[in-house]
């Protein structure tokens, strides 16, 4: 089971992040999605989720700056935030999730820069 993230770097305050998560080895279809963000020296805290009706949730820090989607027949989710402030530094997970089974990726960095 692999959960590969794309998209991170070095992105400008005020731009827009694209994040993508693929599978392999695992029918995301059959899973609840996640992106979660880690910043530096603290927990990680989750950014946003999407059920398998496609039911989006989002952080309060999120709310309003974030799109989470998902396509099951590309075996991918997506994360898209507006607005990036310097907070929005740190790394990025993908979380797949179902009942007591939780798969998470490796991460991706992201750099906002002023």
């Amino acid at each position: 089971v692999q959960l590969q993230a794309y998209g991170g770097g070095l992105v400008q305050a005020g731009g827009t992040l694209n994040l993508s998560c693929r599978g392999s080895g695992i029918n995301l279809s059959q899973y609840n999605m996640g992106w979660y963000h880690q910043a530096p020296g603290k927990q990680r805290e989750m950014v946003a989720t999407i059920n398998l009706g496609y039911m989006p949730k989002y952080s309060e820090f999120a709310q309003g700056r974030a799109a989470i989607t998902r396509d099951n027949p590309e075996n991918t989710v997506s994360l898209q935030i507006h607005d990036l402030k310097s907070e929005d530094t740190g790394v990025y997970y993908c979380n797949a999730q179902v009942m007591r089974t939780s798969h998470w990726g490796q991460g991706t960095q992201v750099t906002v820069s002023s």
